[in-house]
């Protein structure tokens, strides 16, 4: 017998609606510090009661958001972490993608000193254990670890504020062409 509760229909809605909210408020350019749970509610049509049935304030409801984009994304380097050869770009271009759906809320939470180190620490972990995966130990001609997380997350953080235009794909094959010689 499963110790999971399944929850009501009605409430995934309104949770999804609050969300859909935040990330429409955010796209808008709207600082974290300017929303409120009003202009929030207002957006996704619901009432302020609604809001507090689900969450204790916004810091609750972008506390959510983000454990629940880093379990996404620790579901989408999972097979990175396996893959022998990177020149079959699929898997790295899957994480991507999902950068890439979420841009706007990566976009205004990466400018959030939390978000940003604990974006860093994911990366930092996937490159140490491609490594460990592959038996790559660190050498004089290896790129340290860190190096190689913030150079990723550089580049991400470029690819969802400036450089939007180029595709998953493409990003994911300038990554795997920068580091032919100093794999992740």
């Amino acid at each position: 017998m499963s110790n999971h509760k399944k929850q009501d229909p009605r409430a995934l809605r309104s949770k999804k609606m609050l969300k859909n909210a935040l990330f429409s408020l955010l796209a808008e350019n709207q600082e974290i510090s300017q929303l409120t749970v009003q202009k929030i509610t207002s957006r996704a049509e619901l009432n302020r009661a609604t809001f507090y049935l689900h969450y204790d304030d916004i810091n609750d409801l972008l506390r959510k958001i983000v454990q629940e984009i880093f379990y996404e994304l620790s579901l989408k380097v999972e097979p990175l972490l396996h893959v022998k050869n990177m020149d079959n770009h699929d898997h790295l271009t899957a994480f991507l993608d999902y950068i890439y759906e979420y841009r706007k809320i990566f976009a205004v939470l990466i400018e959030q000193t939390a978000f940003k180190d604990s974006l860093f620490k994911l990366i930092k972990n996937m490159v140490q254990m491609r490594r460990q995966e592959r038996n790559i130990t660190e050498t004089e001609n290896t790129v340290a670890i860190e190096i190689i997380a913030a150079s990723l997350l550089g580049i991400i953080t470029w690819w969802i504020k400036d450089g939007i235009q180029y595709s998953s794909e493409y990003i994911a094959k300038q990554i795997t062409s920068m580091y032919k010689k100093n794999p992740l």
